[in-house]
C-alpha cells in the first residue's frame, strides 16, 4: 500500500512557500547548518522541544512519549507534571527532551537536529508529519534531504522515515554564561518574542542574541535558558455538588430500594418454601453437572479463540517477514528435534534440528518474538547469525525462530570450559573485528538504529572458519536514547548508565563489547566467583609509564599466549581499545567505526613482531 499522495496540494504549498517568503528573510527551510566541532560546540547535547497537548491523538504522555521515543516520565518531571499517567488536555505545554547532534547529510551539508523515526501510516506525507504530529518542529523540506532515498508523494505504509526535529547545542560561549539549553520553540501566530521572552522568564534581547530580530510566525527559534521554567499546568474544576448533599440523597435512595426489595424477598421466598425443599438437592446436583460441562466447554472454545486471536495478530505483525522466510509447520520441527528432547538441547530454549537435510538452530519462545522478528528482517549482515525462517504454534501458544546452525558453538565455551584447545590471539583478535563489524552495521546501517542490549561471549558463535556471528536478537531495541524501566541483560557486561538509569544506547552495545574484548585479551569471566567485575579493574592496566604498563599488562594476558609471538604493541593498542569502551561516561567511549579502525590497524602489526614480543615464558612470568 502506499500512502495517498494530494499533487495539487504539494504545487500549490511550494507556490506559497516562494511567494510570500523570502530566502533572505528566513533561515533555510532545510535546516539549521552546523559544524561538527567539539572545541567550540560540544555535541551531542540534551536539549528539549516545546510542545503542546493536542487531539484527538495526542492528550496523553504515551502517546507523546512514543512519538518522540522517550518515556513518559522523561517528559513529566520536567513539565511539571505530577503523574506520569495523568490525562491532558488541548494546548497544554510541555517541555519534551531530545538528543541534538550536527549531522552530515552530504559532503558539503551538515544540519543541527535531533534524529527521531516514524512509520509512515495512511494517508501520511512529510508535511502533514512535520506541520501535525510534529508541530513545525520540522520542515518537509529538511526531511527530503535527510532521507533523499524516499519520494515524498509516494510514500509505502509502514517504511520507517527520520523527522530531523530541529536544534542546537550551546557553544562555549554559551556555556561559559550559564546557558545550559537553547529550548526549540516554534512561533505561534499569537506570538511575538516579548511575550516568548515572559514564558521563559529571559530578557527578550537573550533570544534575539541567539536568533536574530527577523522570525516569522512558525518559525522554529531557540530560547536560551540556565534551567527549565516552571510550566503552569491546568488543574480539574470539582462539581459544584457538595458530599453533604450527595450523602442525604443516597441515604434516602438506598433506603427506599433495601425496603422494597425486602418485601418481594420475603414473598418469594414463603410462596415457593415447600417446593425449593423437595426438590432443591436434585437439581443442586444436576444443574452442577451441567455447569461443569458448560464451563469445560466455555474455556475450550474461549481458549482456542484466544489462541487463534494471537495466531492471527502474530501472522499480522509479521506479515511482512512472510515472503522472505520460510514458515515451517510444527510438526516439522518436532519431528526434527525428537519432540524437543533434551539430547537435542544446545543452550537455554534453543534446539539442533535436521530438516530436509539442512541443520537448523531452533529457538522455542512464547509469543513474544514478533520485536525480534520485526528486527531481524532489517538486518542482512556476514556477522550476524541469519534467520531461515519461523513456526507459529497456536495450541501450545509458542512462537519459533529458525536459524542457521553455527558449527562451532559460542565463544565462552571456546575461552571458559574447553580446556584442551586455546584459541590463539590471532584467532581471538580476529573474532573481536568480526563482533564489532556486526556491531557497527546494526548501529550504523540501520534506520532506526538496532541496539542489541545483550553482546556477551554465550551470544557470539563461531563457525568452521571460527569467524564470529553475533546472535541472540531477543532483547534488542530498534530506536535508542530512550529510558526504559525494565533492566534486563547480563550481569558484569552491563553498562553503568543502563543499570542505574535505563540509558538504552548504542554505547551500551560498545560497554559490553569492551568486555568481551577484556574476556579475550585475559582468559577471564566477566564475573568473578565473588562478584568482581573485569571491567572494573582493567583501567589501572594503562597507569603509570610505559615500563609500568607493560609490566601490568604482561599480568594481564592469558597464558595461552606465552608460547606465541605477538606483539606487546598489538597487546597495548587492543587493550587500550577495551578500556576506552568501559569508561563509565558513554559520551566518553568511541563508536564502532572508531573500533573496527583501531582493531584492524592493530591486524596489521602481526607482519611486524617487534622485539618485545611475548613469547618467552620467563618474561610473561606472573
Amino acid at each position: 500500500m502506499r500512502a495517498k499522495p494530494n499533487h495539487v496540494f504539494y504545487v500549490l504549498l511550494i507556490f506559497l512557500c516562494y511567494s510570500h517568503r523570502s530566502e533572505a528573510q528566513l533561515p533555510s527551510t532545510q535546516g539549521y547548518t552546523c559544524t561538527a566541532n567539539q572545541t567550540t560546540t560540544p555535541q551531542p547535547c540534551q536539549t528539549y522541544v516545546f510542545y503542546r497537548a493536542m487531539a484527538p491523538d495526542f492528550l496523553d504522555l504515551a502517546s507523546i512519549a512514543d512519538l518522540f521515543s522517550v518515556s513518559r516520565l522523561m517528559i513529566s518531571k520536567p513539565s511539571n507534571i505530577s503523574s506520569p499517567s495523568a490525562p491532558l488536555v488541548p494546548n497544554q505545554p510541555l517541555f519534551v527532551p531530545i538528543t541534538c547532534s550536527c549531522n552530515s547529510v552530504n559532503s558539503s551539508m551538515s544540519i543541527s537536529y535531533a534524529n527521531l523515526s516514524y512509520t509512515i501510516k495512511p494517508a501520511d506525507t512529510f508535511y502533514e508529519v512535520s506541520t501535525t504530529h510534529f508541530q513545525n518542529l520540522t520542515t518537509y523540506q529538511s526531511v527530503g534531504v535527510v532521507n533523499p532515498t524516499l519520494v515524498a508523494t509516494n510514500l509505502t505504509i509502514g517504511v520507517n522515515v527520520v523527522f530531523p526535529i530541529f536544534c542546537k547545542c550551546p557553544n562555549s560561549t554559551q556555556l561559559q554564561n550559564g546557558v545550559n539549553h537553547l529550548v526549540s520553540y516554534v512561533v505561534q501566530p499569537s506570538d511575538n518574542l516579548s511575550t516568548v521572552a515572559s514564558r521563559f522568564g529571559i530578557q527578550t534581547q537573550s533570544i534575539i542574541d541567539v536568533n536574530g530580530n527577523n522570525t516569522r510566525t512558525w518559525d522554529t527559534i531557540f530560547v536560551p535558558v540556565t534551567q527549565l521554567p516552571e510550566l503552569t499546568q491546568p488543574t480539574v474544576v470539582p462539581s459544584s455538588s457538595t458530599p453533604e448533599d450527595d450523602d442525604r440523597k443516597g441515604v434516602v435512595t438506598g433506603l427506599a430500594i433495601g425496603l422494597g426489595i425486602t418485601g418481594f424477598l420475603l414473598i418469594l421466598v414463603f410462596g415457593f418454601w415447600v417446593y425449593r425443599e423437595g426438590s432443591l438437592k436434585k437439581r443442586i446436583i444436576m444443574a452442577g453437572d451441567e455447569e461443569k460441562q458448560r464451563s469445560k466447554m466455555n474455556k475450550e472454545v474461549k481458549g482456542n479463540k484466544g489462541l487463534m486471536g494471537m495466531e492471527v495478530s502474530l501472522m499480522a505483525d509479521v506479515s511482512d517477514c512472510l515472503d522472505k522466510y520460510r514458515v515451517f509447520g510444527i510438526d516439522e520441527l518436532q519431528e526434527a528435534t525428537d519432540g524437543f528432547s533434551d539430547s537435542c538441547l544446545i543452550q537455554g530454549s534453543v534446539y539442533k534440528g535436521r530438516i530436509d537435510k539442512e541443520v537448523y538452530a531452533i529457538k522455542k519462545m512464547n509469543w513474544n518474538a514478533c520485536e525480534e522478528l520485526k528486527i531481524l528482517q532489517k538486518v542482512n549482515h556476514g556477522n550476524l547469525v541469519k534467520l531461515e525462517g519461523f513456526c507459529i504454534d497456536s495450541l501450545q501458544a509458542n512462537c519459533y525462530l529458525v536459524y542457521e546452525y553455527v558449527d562451532n558453538g559460542s565463544l565462552y565455551s571456546w575461552l571458559h570450559e574447553n580446556e584442551n584447545e586455546k584459541l590463539s590471539w590471532k584467532t581471538r583478535l580476529r573474532i573481536a573485528i568480526d563482533v564489532a563489524n556486526g556491531l557497527q552495521y546494526i548501529h550504523e546501517h540501520t534506520r532506526p538504529r538496532v541496539v542489541h542490549k545483550d553482546i556477551k561471549s554465550s551470544n557470539i558463535l563461531l563457525d568452521t572458519n571460527m569467524r564470529a556471528r553475533i546472535a541472540n536478537f531477543g532483547l534488542a531495541k530498534s530506536g535508542c536514547n530512550a529510558i526504559t524501566m525494565h533492566i534486563v541483560g547480563t550481569q558484569g557486561y552491563i553498562a553503568p548508565e543502563y543499570l542505574a538509569d535505563g540509558v538504552v544506547s548504542t554505547k551500551m552495545d560498545v560497554f559490553s563489547f569492551g568486555v568481551v574484548l577484556l574476556e579475550l585479551i585475559s582468559g577471564e569471566l566477566a564475573i568473578d566467583e565473588d562478584g568482581n567485575a573485569l571491567w572494573a579493574s582493567a583501567g589501572k592496566v594503562l597507569e603509570g609509564n610505559d615500563e609500568d604498563k607493560a609490566r601490568k599488562l604482561k599480568n594481564w594476558v592469558d597464558k595461552a599466549f606465552f608460547g606465541e609471538s605477538c606483539s606487546m604493541e598489538t597487546l597495548m593498542n587492543v587493550m587500550t581499545v577495551a578500556v576506552s569502551c568501559v569508561h563509565r561516561d558513554p559520551s566518553k567511549r568511541p563508536n564502532m567505526v572508531d573500533i573496527v579502525y583501531a582493531l584492524c590497524k592493530s591486524e596489521d602489526l602481526f607482519h611486524d613482531i617487534s622485539d618485545d614480543a611475548l613469547s618467552d615464558p620467563a618474561v610473561m612470568g606472573r
